[in-house]
């Protein structure tokens, strides 16, 4: 474009007249200025509710002071909040943060708080939607991009991206489809669409209408924008509702003939299939087609996909799901294990096992350490046809279905393993058995004993199958040998109902010996819940013996100090001499989350004050009848309740005695899922400063190790991949905005991959030396095949002192590893070195790669905060 010059005879425009000055107000810049003095006094005074008024007053008459007052305003706002949460004063809270967003409405620091606050109270769809907008004002904003990895993995779950990976199930889906609409069924409901991929089937097909419904808000905003981009935003209508409140004509105008579903979990029921299909043929189908009238109207008639499914299930071997939920082991850290009862994980589904109790756990069994074992071959445990509806209704109400199983491999009876085939229709049939590749897990039922049972070849194992409350349950009842009960697995003391006729012994017999049986196991009446990862943990033989062992040593080398000048009498050497000398105790905290025994192990040694932090009651009297029978006196073990948020690190670590030090304190630093923990460094560095002299934080130091590896599975389960759209669907650019750049709870010796380099160090905490600490470091890694990197696992070697070491990835461990998956791989050959930079700032932990030749990095793959839930 050409600007040329004024033409020298064009009329000169009217000078547009300069806005007044606005005139000053005394009286209104003496009031802001009041309330800003009182404002500031009030900070001072830590009268937080009352400077917010007072900012509140001066920003909205003063608009021109908000970036001289936004510092301390939002430290006002944020201290206010924390405030009005302790209180449950929940309304005001967000009340206050809504009015803060009016004057700062594209503030990102204020957008990240209020975002943590929403999920916080359970509100992880508005959540996100602050998060997001915080990084779309700041791209490079640590903590809300970690806040939004955080939410997104509630929000979409990993295993979206394994189904739209799964080519064969989606070619079988769309196939089963297509082959009903042109059948006929014109009309189509797609139940839990997710990202819409089976309504646009339909549609694709030449379904004349579609709708489509999901529950969740992220889910729902995510379909309508997948099916507008694929030019089908007029022709599928979407609903953000269950398909349970769905009503005619109120929602959609008309009966269909089609439903379309993929709303089952590894044990088929879970996420309410039943119930939702129920509805759907009272109140949303048209009626199923009679087997009697096959010249009828298909067009008049409804039905299912899928069409029904096949339950299928085993008894397994499996050391790995027994140690996550029994106690295996006589002793933990030098503390018998013999007198507190049933400590079992929180997966049950015996008919005495309460509301808590789920009715089964989830598993890749061709991914677990160790492998597994079958003990019977399978079993065809149950059949249903979704599309008969008496069917449908009769499931949840008719009695438990019994089976003799013969055992067929010696081993120790650890689970019930079950899967199904899901018929879409006729021909067309998916299955998620372990031997398959697919997306699905299958579904554990865990064998809660307080001894190993053992099976034998000619044995035969009676398991106990129902669908009560629409879940799939399923149980061991009992060990038949020769003809004769050899071990009761029902805790009701009912036996069977019926048995198969392949028992040899006669039913009434059978029914009699169950009902009266008396297990000669010793069953305590204690029992004591714990989650798996702590069963795991108590499992960890070596974990309990290196603190003993640190612990130990410690506690030895501080004694003398704490002996009276003149007291002559000798040090205790161990838990048999509880007295020690009479001189002041030493004083050890453990701080670790959950359940944990240390306190118990350091209070074995003389002259020991120890401090547990343990909060639940049940786990505190577990603990405390340990103590009892280990010898451990009441006096030498306190329950440490914190009632503080997680976050007050100053309540957490404060002792009860000012005056007193710790001797030691125990810090948990690594999350089972493979993580540091939220403010490590933070609570370690108070930590140091209620030490006494020569007293130690344990462990002292973290090292985390990591290696390059080129792993395909990580990809499939971390962004949908590929160039070419999913069934030929645009989908990817989409739920991929919900990609998390790591991988949590990953068991590193069972993944598929190649591994490129060896282990190298990536990064160290000292935990008892701030000196020693860097925030963030360069390392090179040089590949030992060629491949490409398409993440970075790692794990830790937790150093308790400077010989004794426990390592996060070892066979016993029960920890898991995670993994930095890189957004672009990088192509290296044998030789080649590769740049890591690893940083951490604010809690957070990022890993940057590269080639160092050529010099072309890829985009930044940064870690969630530590701590951060998945």
């Amino acid at each position: 474009m050409v600007i040329g010059m004024p033409s020298a005879t064009a009329r000169p425009r009217r000078a547009r007249r300069t806005r007044r000055t606005p005139r000053e107000d005394p009286v209104r810049n003496e009031l802001v200025s009041r309330s800003l003095e009182s404002a500031q006094q009030c900070l001072l005074n830590q009268d937080y509710g009352t400077a917010f008024v007072h900012y509140l007053l001066v920003l909205n008459l003063a608009p021109v002071l908000k970036e001289f007052a936004r510092e301390s305003f939002r430290f006002t706002l944020f201290k206010w909040a924390e405030e009005l949460d302790s209180l449950g004063r929940i309304q005001d809270l967000f009340d206050c943060y809504e009015q803060a967003l009016e004057l700062f409405p594209n503030d990102e620091v204020i957008l990240n708080s209020m975002g943590e606050h929403l999920f916080k109270m359970g509100f992880r769809d508005e959540a996100a939607g602050h998060f997001h907008k915080a990084l779309k004002l700041k791209p490079d904003f640590t903590e809300a991009k970690e806040n939004f990895y955080r939410v997104a993995n509630w929000l979409v779950e990993r295993w979206h991206f394994l189904m739209l990976n799964d080519s064969r199930r989606n070619q079988k889906y769309q196939q089963a489809i297509r082959k009903a609409v042109e059948s006929g069924c014109s009309t189509v409901l797609d139940i839990g669409t997710g990202t819409g991929i089976l309504g646009m089937c339909a549609k694709k097909a030449g379904a004349d209408k579609v709708y489509a419904c999901e529950l969740s808000k992220t889910m729902y905003e995510l379909a309508c924008e997948v099916v507008a981009a694929n030019g089908m935003n007029g022709s599928i209508k979407i609903l953000h509702m269950k398909s349970l409140e769905m009503e005619i004509p109120k929602d959609i105008p008309e009966r269909v003939s089609l439903v379309v579903t993929e709303t089952v979990d590894a044990g088929l029921f879970g996420e309410g299939i039943i119930e939702s299909l129920i509805h759907a043929w009272n109140h949303l189908l048209l009626p199923p087609q009679n087997p009697e009238e096959l010249s009828s109207s298909p067009a008049l008639t409804g039905r299912v996909i899928p069409a029904g499914a096949t339950v299928f299930g085993m008894a397994v071997e499996c050391q790995e799901i027994r140690r996550h939920h029994r106690v295996c082991v006589p002793t933990v850290g030098g503390l018998s294990l013999s007198s507190v009862g049933n400590l079992h994980s929180p997966v049950s589904c015996k008919r005495d096992a309460d509301d808590s109790m789920e009715p089964y756990t989830t598993e890749r069994l061709s991914r677990l350490p160790g492998g597994y074992t079958p003990l019977t071959a399978t079993f065809r445990a149950l059949d249903i046809n979704f599309n008969s509806v008496q069917e449908l209704e009769g499931l949840c109400s008719q009695e438990p279905m019994r089976f003799n199983l013969p055992v067929v491999q010696a081993g120790v009876l650890d689970a019930l393993a079950m899967w199904f085939q899901l018929h879409l229709d006729e021909e067309i049939s998916l299955s998620t058995g372990p031997q398959e590749d697919t997306c699905w897990e299958q579904a554990i039922y865990p064998v809660q004993s307080h001894s190993d049972i053992c099976v034998n070849p000619g044995d035969e194992l009676i398991v106990e199958v129902s669908c009560e409350d629409a879940y799939l349950r399923v149980h061991s009842v009992a060990v038949v040998r020769d003809g004769s009960i050899l071990i009761s697995l029902d805790d009701t003391g009912e036996g069977p109902a019926s048995s198969s006729t392949s028992n040899p012994t006669p039913e009434a017999e059978l029914c009699s010996a169950l009902a009266c049986l008396q297990t000669n196991q010793g069953r305590s009446p204690e029992t004591c819940i714990l989650e798996c990862s702590e069963i795991a943990l108590l499992n960890n033989v070596h974990y309990h013996e290196s603190f003993r062992r640190a612990l130990d040593k410690l506690l030895t080398a501080l004694r003398p100090q704490h002996i009276p000048q003149g007291d002559n009498s000798e040090r205790s050497n161990g838990p048999a001499d509880q007295e020690g000398s009479a001189g002041e105790p030493l004083y050890v905290l453990d701080v670790s989350e959950g359940f944990s025994v240390l306190a118990l192990v350091a209070a074995q040694h003389g002259s020991v004050k120890a401090y547990s932090s343990v909060e639940k009651e049940q786990h505190q009297a577990v603990l405390a009848l340990l103590a009892r029978a280990n010898g451990v006196q009441a006096e030498a073990v306190e329950f440490w309740l914190c009632r503080a948020d997680d976050s007050d690190v100053t309540t957490v670590l404060q002792r009860p005695s000012t005056e007193k030090l710790w001797s030691a304190i125990v810090l948990d630093c690594v999350e089972t899922c493979g993580l540091i923990r939220q403010k490590l460094m933070d609570r370690a560095a108070l930590a140091r400063c209620l030490l006494e002299a020569n007293g130690r934080i344990f462990p002292q130091r973290i090292v985390m190790y990591g290696q390059l590896v080129d792993s395909d599975t990580l990809l499939l389960e971390s962004a949908v991949q590929g160039c070419e759209p999913t069934l030929g669907f645009n989908i990817a650019p989409f739920i991929n905005q919900f990609t998390v750049p790591v991988h949590v709870f990953l068991d590193l010796s069972t993944l598929q991959c190649k591994h490129l380099s060896n282990p190298a160090e990536l990064f160290v905490f000292d935990l008892m030396n701030s000196t020693a600490n860097y925030t963030d470091r360069d390392v090179r890694v040089q590949s030992t095949s060629s491949g490409r990197v398409t993440a970075i696992p790692f794990w830790y070697e937790v150093h308790l002192d400077e010989e004794i070491s426990i390592n996060t990835f070892s066979e016993d461990s029960h920890w898991k590893q995670a993994a930095v998956v890189l957004q672009q791989p990088l192509e290296v050959n044998a030789g080649d070195t590769v740049r890591l930079h690893v940083q951490l700032h604010n809690s957070s932990l990022s890993i940057t790669a590269c080639k160092e030749e050529p010099a072309a990095c890829s985009v930044p793959n940064s870690l969630p905060r530590a701590g951060a839930s998945y």
